[in-house]
């Protein structure tokens, strides 16, 4: 079998069985915590008489924004042809009921956060079809379950089995990042990875929208930061509007958005709109003309950062603000003879990671005035910097031998972590390289179970140095869903032979739903030229 050694990672078994996969077998991606389907006593979905509605004793009901919009979208993904949806009707198979979803608390206006219950419960049958979850939340992780349920005969006719499920996230914070400095993204393209984030059940879209590149974010306080910063003030940035619209397409889809704006370093694009903020560069005794990090002496510093970040606080609704923290230069500094006194004026020395952390304990004082709290790349946890007890560290890279080494230290230091180490999907290579994704254990270091307990999700990261529109979503999915399906269900589920099937067929589902997700392998899906 010619080409084996392109997929070192997949057991033999599986390389000599990988066959087309035409998506109409019933399989659910991310695997629930509990699923039962049995090969009898399943019912015809018809398009002419299925309709998702409220139970009797449900908390909310008609006019819940949530669950009315995501009842018109899941419908209408089922049947993607309106009410003459093609099929042929069986007089011998009962025809399914309504599916009626029943949400135990109110609250349909909000938004979702870190301590939101996505948990539910999921029956179907020929008498009935029941949805029960705590929160709207919950409702809108069942309904995407649901509807990845029904499978096809060769008349085009759908149907569901007789299924129990019950489920629950193993992470709270599922995320994704993208970078929309590198290369700017057209609003579409983040609110079709948000629909695709929904299908995947991640639920925290963080958001890296500003680095060194370009600065697209579109500041009311300081609108010369994207006039002069952003590719192009007029075409590639993101207004208010733009962002409210972000906010409320991932709300009604139970997802978070969390903005990064990244300090002191990474940091090029905000010099032009507003001047005197970066640390001006010295070749000897002369000014060379370069900007380096912020600069972290000037009290119009700690101004400019408590106007930006006061509008910040209001703007995005999320209790948290990634504010960055990592990879900071000390080149310029050390060249720079104000910030030399400075520093012994301080009595620093020469520990220019003393500086950094006098910068970003100022920042994150400023943050925390307005009651919101923050999550830092793992550099601010490394530094020493003194951070609240309920700050997140977002552990991304190998320091002192490996990410498990380091989320045993911040965990062990009391701090709660996330995990992006493992799984930055912009690096990508020949073959299947889902699987080295799908095999990462987020619980895998040496630490007590408490320590364990403050590992609360992780994110896949798509950095923007090689990827557009042109290319997102191929690069993002299906290999995203890996990392899913790793944060959302059980610690056991680990069978790449399933996965596999399961990640192709659910590959062939968003194809279907119009996400132009990449093959795994050779195969075709029936769908899969509908999109083009």
């Amino acid at each position: 079998m010619a080409g084996l050694g392109a997929f070192p990672g997949l057991p033999l078994l599986l390389l000599v069985s990988l066959l087309w996969v035409s998506g109409s077998g019933a399989s659910v991606w991310p695997q629930p915590q509990f699923l039962s389907v049995a090969p009898l006593g399943g019912c015809l979905l018809s398009a002419g008489r299925f309709r998702f509605g409220y139970g009797g004793a449900s908390a909310v009901g008609p006019g819940c924004s949530v669950l009315d919009q995501a009842f018109l979208r899941y419908w209408e993904l089922l049947f993607p042809f309106g009410r003459r949806q093609a099929g042929k009707d069986h007089s011998d198979v009962p025809v399914c009921p309504n599916l009626l979803v029943s949400v135990a608390e109110p609250g349909c206006d909000g938004y979702p956060s870190l301590d939101s219950r996505e948990n539910y419960k999921l029956t179907v049958s020929e008498a009935q079809m029941l949805l029960t979850a705590d929160t709207v939340w919950g409702a809108l992780r069942g309904l995407e379950t649901f509807t990845q349920l029904p499978w096809r005969d060769e008349y085009g006719t759908f149907y569901v089995n007789k299924t129990d499920v019950v489920d629950f996230p193993r992470f709270p914070h599922r995320g994704l990042l993208l970078d929309t400095s590198r290369h700017y993204l057209p609003l579409s393209a983040i609110l079709e990875t948000l629909d695709a984030m929904a299908y995947n059940k991640f639920n925290v879209f963080h958001w890296h929208i500003v680095d060194d590149p370009s600065f697209p974010y579109e500041s009311v306080a300081f609108p010369d930061l994207s006039r002069k910063g952003a590719y192009n003030p007029a075409t590639h940035v993101y207004t208010p509007t733009d962002v409210k619209i972000v906010l409320e397409h991932a709300r009604l889809r139970g997802i978070r958005v969390i903005p990064e704006f990244d300090t002191p370093g990474h940091t090029q694009s905000w010099g032009p709109g507003v001047p005197g903020l970066l640390t001006p560069c010295y070749a000897g005794q002369k000014l060379s003309g370069a900007y380096g990090p912020v600069n972290p002496i000037l009290n119009t510093t700690y101004e400019v950062m408590t106007k930006f970040f006061d509008e910040v606080s209001l703007v995005f609704p999320d209790f948290y603000i990634h504010l960055g923290g990592d990879e900071v230069d000390f080149t310029c500094w050390k060249s720079n003879p104000d910030i030399q006194e400075f520093m012994q004026k301080m009595g620093f020395g020469t520990n220019f990671t003393m500086l950094e952390s006098f910068y970003i304990q100022r920042l994150l004082d400023i943050v925390s005035s307005y009651d919101k709290g923050y999550v830092v790349w793992q550099e601010v946890f490394d530094n020493e910097v003194k951070v609240k007890p309920e700050t997140v560290i977002h552990v991304w890279k190998e320091n002192g031998g490996s990410y498990q080494e380091e989320t045993a230290r911040v965990t062990k230091a009391g701090y709660r972590a996330l995990l992006s180490a493992p799984w930055y999907l912009n690096h990508i290579s020949y073959g299947q390289d889902w699987v080295g994704v799908y095999q990462v254990e987020p619980l895998a270091f040496e630490g007590t179970p408490e320590q364990k307990e403050l590992v609360i999700g992780g994110e896949a990261c798509m950095w923007g140095e090689y990827v557009d529109v042109t290319n997102l979503t191929p690069r993002l999915w299906p290999r995203a869903g890996a990392v899913a399906e790793r944060l959302w269900s059980n610690q056991t589920v680990r069978d790449l032979q399933d996965a596999y099937v399961r990640l192709a067929d659910f590959r062939c589902l968003l194809l279907r739903r119009g996400i132009r997700a990449e093959p795994l392998f050779t195969g075709y899906c029936d769908h899969e030229y509908n999109i083009f």
